[in-house]
Order: C-alpha cells, then structure tokens, then sequence
C-alpha cells in the first residue's frame, strides 16, 4: 500500500477528527480572503477620499489576521496531532520510518490545503461583497460594491497558506521525532496527579489581582501614577498575568479543596464534578489563564474601536467647530475666498463673521494654562467674554460663566478631564501685551476650541490656537497698548464633503499667507471617518477571529477532556447514575470551568475602561451603552459556547459523537 493510499484510508477511518481540523483551516482561508479581497476592490477604492491610507491600514490590518490566522491553525494542528498519537505510534511499529511518518503528513496536509483554498476563496468571495457594502455604510457612502476575485487578493492569501503548509510540516516533523514510541502508546492511559495546593499561595493570587485592581482604580491622575507610573504599569501587569495564573493554580484548587470538606460533599454530585476538576486542574490552568487574559483584551479591542467609531462624528466637529476659520489677510485676498465659498454650489453659507482677539506673548510657562502645550501655536489669544459668549450661543452651548477683574478661562483643547478651579487655588498666568505685563487667574481649564486646529489638506491637522477668555472690560484697557488679530469663520452645509471647495480655498488663502492661520473641517472630517471606520472594520475582523480562535481552543480541549472520560463516564453508568444525573455532572463542571474566565475578564477590562476610557470622555453620549453593548454581546457568545461545549461533551461520553 503507497502512502497516499494509506492517507486516503486513514482520512475515511476517521472523518469526524479530519473535518474539524479541515473546518478550521476552511475559516482561516476565508477570513483572510474576505478581508483582502477589500483592499484590491476598485468600487471601494474608487468611494474612498484617501485610498493610500485605506491601503496602508488594511496592509497593516492585513499582517495581524495573517499572524493571527497561523496561531490558531498551528494549535489546530496541535490538537490534531496529540488525537492521532496511537495511530502514529502503530505506523512507526509497523516498520514504517519518521520520514515515511512525515510524508504522509505532509500529503495530508497539502492535501487538505487545497481543499480549504478552494472552498474558501468561493466563500470569503461572496462575504467580501457583503463586508464590502457595511464597511462603505460605515464610512457613510452610498456606494455599491460588487462581487470580485482580484489576482491580488488570490494571490495573498495563496502565499499565506503556502507559508502555513511549510510551517505545519516542520511542526509535524518536530513531533513525530520528539516523541518516543511507548510515549504514543500511552498518551491516552497517562493520568494527571492534583496540584498541590498551598493556602499562602492562594491568598498571594487574590492579593496581586486585589492590588492590580486597586492601582487601576486610582486613575492615571492620581500622585501614584503621576510619581512612578512606570512601576505601577509593571505592578499592573504583573498583578493581572501572574495574579490570574496563580489563581487557576492555586485559589480554584483550594476553593476545590475547600468544598470537598463540606459535610454535605458526599450528598448529590458534588465528589463527581469536584474530583474531576481536581485531576485536570494542571492541564487547564495556561488554558484557563489564557482564556481569561484574552478575554480581557478582546473586550477592551471591541469596545475601544466601537468608541473611537463613535466619537470621531462628535470630536470633529469639536476640534473643528468652524467649517472655515482663516486670518484676515488682505482685502483682495479675502474678497476672493469669500466670492468662491459664497460660489459653492452644493455648500451654501449659513453664518459667516468675524472674530476679533488681541495677539499676546506668553510669560509664564504655557503648560499652567494649556496642557500639551507643544501642540498649540506660538503665543497667547485673548478673546472678550462677549465674543466667546456669542460663539457659544451660535453652537447651541450653554451661556458661559461671567468673568470679572483679571479672571480667565484658558481654552485647553484636548485636554482629558477639565479643571475647575476653587478661588484659593487658581493658579496665575502672566502675559505681555505691546509692552504692557498683565497677570490672570485661571479659573477653569475647558477642553474647548474657538478656532479649530490648523489644516492643510495633504497634512491633516498640525497645530491649534492657545486663547485665553477675559472679562470684556479687561479686554477694552488692553486694546489700545495690543496687535489686534481677526480671523474670518464660515459655517457652510454639508460641509464634510467640501474637500473641492477646501482646496480652491486653501490654494488662494496660502497663496496669500503662506505662513497663515487656516482651518477646515472637510480636511479632517473625510480622513478621520474613513480612519476610525477602518480601525472599527478591522477590529471587528480581529474580534471574530479572536472569538473564533477562543471558541476552537475551548472546544478542542473539551473534545480531548470528554474522550479521556468516556470509560470512566461508562463506569459511572454501570454503578447506576442515570443519563439525568450524568448531565447535570457535566454542566456543573463545566460551569466552573467557564465561569472564573469570563468574571475576571469581565472585572479586569471594566476596571481598565472605566477609569482610563470613560472618565476622559464624559462629553460623548452613548459611551457607557457601547461598553455595556460590547460585554453583553461577549456574555451571550460566551454561554453559547458554554451551552455547546456542554452539549459536544455529553454526546461525546454517551459515545453519540
């Protein structure tokens, strides 16, 4: 018999095991063919205002489902393997040699390489049409997307599992040789023995979880973090990774123990479940870790792209709040801009006017008053309360709070949380106007922008205005001794797809000043979207990668735990447990072995968001709902999977599977 036909006849005799590893590389195939497939379609590139950076970011998103896709093949594969032992060891006992061994592994997996290229692309082709139209309803676009096959795209994801073909061999090679024949044999009849568990060591997990959770809770503004914001990084991570290990290691064994000294631990089927969970405590602890760290990071992934896709509209529209904001160069110059803007067809003006501010230069240190302070440009604006007020009521804003004397408001943009002073604690800031030194009490720091970053279309945003808001009889006595500075603001319809209009604008105004305030929305708005919708797209491609990669590896190992337990399982039926009772035994101990993953995932990522993602963008509505969303929707998957995993192993140990 040749090795192919030997391949062919071990395939048939065991179908059940070949199909799931071929499922899986099957999904591999289509995950990465749908998601390249985007980058080479001419009807998205064609919608696209920044195609070059659609590309470079699918690229980029490209790389890591490709890495991504490996890992898990590659564990699928492992778990292929240590299922085949026995038949592997009888082939070496027959006389056949490791290089026969791993030939015939390797026609096995060219064999179903092909298989899975070819159902794949057919598949990933007809989902990349579909991806294709939600990520252009992402983006805002009414745009179709029809179906296509691009050579590049066939091409990629050829090279791709060509390279994941050659890296299956070389694993298969390294496992056939390492290990010994009596090894195969008694793969399945090996038992594991309990940990040992110390009471000292489970209380050391609880106190590194305990101090992880407490230095996250403290915030990044707290004396801690601001102090030694190294160390407690390192204290975080440490906490969580070694904190979570140690607590599969050595808290549930010791919670197991505990039970087990119940007087009521020999009542119903406590000792079953218990005593089973005690004998696999070692294999499962990196799988239980891993499973709950990843977990973590898979909410955080999720709900981090779902909030940046979500604010981008409203951050815009707050980093940018004029449609256009330029200086007041000369008469002829913005004569010219405001005929061409007045021009537009599809953009009519709904307010133009003029901001009047006094031009500064700042004495004091910058960053008292305006926090990143390197991102805003050289000098200090003063604008009267009455200016800043009116602005405000155009934009819809609550009236301001009124300023008297020598109080300021320092309009920080972009700052986290906003301060509020009390009056004992303003600090001063000194500036000079002309010649004339004049000293303000900040009384609030407002994440606010009166004129949006600076714009060029090719360079997006690259810097802001720092402004200071004074009392309007402040700002009369400075007047006469201070340049005044005036800028023009247009506020035009739709004004996200004015990129045309933006670079005649842009061409006149820099043509004129090249040095010169000017600002856009349209320049922003197109990139922005288009980035986070991106960034949301392949997030959401990771994440279900992600949840398929953690549905296999809990399937997997619960598909090797059941078929280790079938003849104790068949003992069980012979000493009387009904099929009932043998149901509720596996649910109970399944039970634990989900439950801990998805509570300290849950815990840890809700800490992580709460205090470094929801605190910093209290102005944003729905955040709070989109988290909520997130982890809800992770809980549902999450017991579906704990329902089917229950569901496989009862089948498998009533030998239905």
């Amino acid at each position: 018999m040749s090795l192919l036909q030997l391949t062919l006849r071990g395939a048939r005799r065991s179908f059940k095991l070949y199909s799931i590893y071929l499922f899986a590389m099957i999904a591999g195939v289509v995950i990465h063919f749908t998601f390249s497939s985007l980058m080479y379609n001419d009807d998205i590139l064609d919608a696209l205002r920044n195609s070059d950076m659609f590309r470079q970011g699918v690229t980029i998103a490209s790389v890591a489902i490709s890495l991504f896709i490996i890992l898990f093949i590659l564990y699928a594969n492992s778990f292929f393997m240590k299922q085949r032992k026995k038949e592997l060891g009888m082939y070496l006992l027959l006389g056949m040699n490791e290089r026969q061994v791993t030939l015939m592994l390797f026609y096995e997996t060219v064999a179903l390489g092909a298989i899975s290229l070819v159902s794949g692309m057919l598949l990933g082709g007809l989902l990349s049409k579909w991806f294709g139209m939600l990520l252009m309803k992402l983006m805002e676009y009414d745009q179709t997307v029809s179906l296509s096959f691009r050579p590049g795209a066939i091409g990629t994801t050829a090279l791709v599992f060509v390279a994941i073909i050659l890296i299956i061999s070389i694993q298969n090679l390294i496992m056939v040789r390492r290990v010994q024949l009596v090894e195969l044999f008694r793969a399945r009849a090996a038992s594991e023995k309990p940990i040992a568990v110390s009471p000292a060591l489970a209380l050391l997990a609880a106190l590194l979880l305990a101090q992880a959770y407490v230095l996250i809770l403290l915030g990044r503004e707290s004396i801690v973090w601001k102090e030694y914001g190294t160390a407690s990084l390192i204290a975080v991570s440490v906490g969580i990774i070694f904190g979570t290990w140690l607590f599969f290691r050595q808290f549930t064994g010791w919670m197991l123990g505990r039970l087990s000294k119940s007087p009521r631990y020999h009542e119903g089927h406590t000792m079953l479940w218990t005593s089973a969970l005690r004998f696999q405590a070692r294999s499962g602890v990196l799988n239980l870790t891993f499973i709950t760290l990843f977990s973590s990071a898979l909410i955080l992934l999720t709900s981090f792209v779902a909030i940046n896709y979500s604010v981008q509209f409203s951050a815009v529209e707050k980093n940018l709040p004029n449609d256009f904001a330029f200086d007041t160069v000369d008469e002829t110059t913005v004569s010219q801009i405001d005929a061409v803007i007045r021009g537009a067809k599809d953009h009519a003006v709904v307010d133009h006017r003029v901001l009047h501010t006094l031009e500064t230069e700042a004495v004091s240190e910058r960053e008292l008053a305006f926090q990143g302070e390197e991102q805003f440009s050289p000098g200090v604006l003063l604008v009267a309360y009455s200016t800043f007020k009116e602005f405000e009521q155009l934009r819809g804003h609550p009236k301001p709070k009124p300023l008297a004397g020598n109080e300021t408001i320092a309009l920080s943009a972009g700052i986290d949380i906003p301060l509020v002073y009390a009056p004992q604690e303003r600090p001063d800031f000194e500036v000079r106007a002309g010649e004339s030194p004049i000293t303000f009490s900040i009384t609030e720091q407002m994440d606010y922008s009166l004129l949006g970053w600076t714009t060029r279309f090719e360079d997006s945003m690259t810097s802001k205005m720092a402004v200071l808001v004074i009392a309007d009889d402040m700002y009369a006595s400075l007047r006469p001794n201070a340049m005044e500075r005036t800028f023009q603001t247009y506020d035009i319809d739709d004004a996200g797809n004015a990129e045309e209009l933006s670079v005649q604008v842009q061409q006149l105004f820099y043509a004129a000043a090249p040095e010169g305030y000017f600002s856009s929305f349209a320049d922003v708005y197109s990139k922005q979207i288009e980035g986070s919708s991106l960034m949301l797209f392949s997030g959401a491609f990771l994440a279900i990668i992600a949840l398929f990669a953690l549905a296999s590896v809990i399937y997997f190992k619960q598909l090797r735990e059941a078929t280790d337990a079938v003849q104790q399982f068949d003992t069980l039926r012979k000493l009387g447990i009904r099929s009932g009772q043998v149901k509720s035994v596996i649910r109970k101990q399944l039970l634990f072995v989900f439950a801990p993953p998805l509570a300290l995932g849950l815990l840890t990522s809700w800490l992580i968001i709460d205090s470094y993602i929801l605190d910093t963008l209290q102005d944003y509505p729905n955040i709070f709902a989109i988290v909520l969303a997130s982890m809800g929707v992770y809980f549902l998957i999450y017991g579906l999977l704990y329902l089917s995993s229950a569901s496989v192993y009862e089948r498998i140990v009533s030998r239905k599977l």
